[in-house]
């Protein structure tokens, strides 16, 4: 069996070393046409992780992009997004050339320091997403987010001033707003894949919830049912945001709110009992959520069907 090389690239001068690139004309920023990276010189498959952020608009035959125990084909464009520290991985098939086209977008995150992105760029969960969760363009929109990283590389191209940096940050923080938008219209343009989701999503809360284990599981976590419906947590909650207006958490609690009041209504039970039956180590505290979520005490619920 062969074993997988985990290659950690600091700079974007060292990415640019190991793809064979000239040196990059800005180091904190550098904007690369797919087709000049040379081929890999081993065959065997080899696991990244960069310090830097990595936006690619991307075409790959012949290769296999990883992630964990799956790979996923990119012959078709899709645009992926890896913030620093994540581990990925690219295997080339035996005996295949492999044919790339596309841009990659490298961005460290010194060069957003001092500015408002530097915290705003953690909001894009797409950066957590999976990469069998990559973002289908359009021909639209792959060519206004390709203007968007021309325009980037025509600025540090040109003679840097104390605009340059203002106007990159600008063309990047439009470039992630609209990658969001592309999203929310990916969740909604895919409606049947997605209402399978949902409709497993409402299977394994049934499941869970109606398991005598609750009381010594505890609550499902997101992880949990992220892991049962194999898609990210962040993908799972950015989905369901769109397509209901709520969180996985609020799911997990509305489905608690729905076991509770059957359980109040239908049975004996103390609210203690019922509290610890659903997994709760405190009574008050799953007095406080019922309240909060239906505006009545677990006893007022009772009471109001005497």
């Amino acid at each position: 069996m062969t074993n997988t090389k985990l290659l950690r690239i600091k700079t974007i001068s060292e990415y640019h070393r190991a793809m064979g690139l000239p040196k990059p004309e800005h180091p904190l920023i550098s904007l690369i046409n797919l087709e000049d990276i040379a081929p890999p010189a081993s065959k065997e498959p080899v696991s990244l992780v960069f310090d830097f952020y990595s936006i690619s608009l991307k075409r790959i035959s012949n290769a296999k992009i990883s992630y964990g125990q799956q790979k996923y084909d990119f012959d078709e464009g899709v645009m992926f997004f890896i913030a620093p520290n994540q581990v990925f991985g690219i295997e080339v098939e035996e005996g295949a050339k492999v044919k790339r086209s596309g841009w990659l977008l490298l961005v460290h995150p010194d060069f957003l320091w001092s500015t408002p992105l530097a915290q705003i760029i953690k909001k894009y969960e797409y950066f957590d997403y999976s990469v069998h969760e990559a973002l289908f363009l359009s021909d639209k929109e792959e060519t206004m987010i390709i203007n968007l990283m021309q325009n980037m590389a025509q600025e540090y191209h040109s003679n840097i001033d104390k605009f340059s940096q203002g106007v990159i940050i600008a063309q990047l923080e439009l470039l992630l707003t609209y990658s969001e938008r592309f999203y929310n219209r990916q969740f909604i343009t895919r409606k049947i894949t997605n209402h399978k989701i949902l409709d497993k999503l409402e299977t394994i809360l049934s499941e869970y919830f109606n398991n005598e284990e609750l009381s010594t599981k505890g609550l499902p976590t997101v992880q949990y049912i992220a892991e049962k419906l194999n898609v990210s947590p962040n993908y799972l909650s950015g989905l369901l945001k769109v397509l209901t207006g709520q969180s996985t958490q609020q799911h997990i609690h509305n489905k608690l709110i729905d076991k509770a009041k059957e359980k109040l209504s239908t049975s004996d039970l103390s609210v203690s009992e019922i509290a610890y039956e659903l997994g709760f180590e405190h009574p008050q505290s799953f007095s406080k959520l019922f309240k909060t979520k239906t505006n009545l005490s677990p006893l007022e619920f009772r009471a109001s069907f005497n």
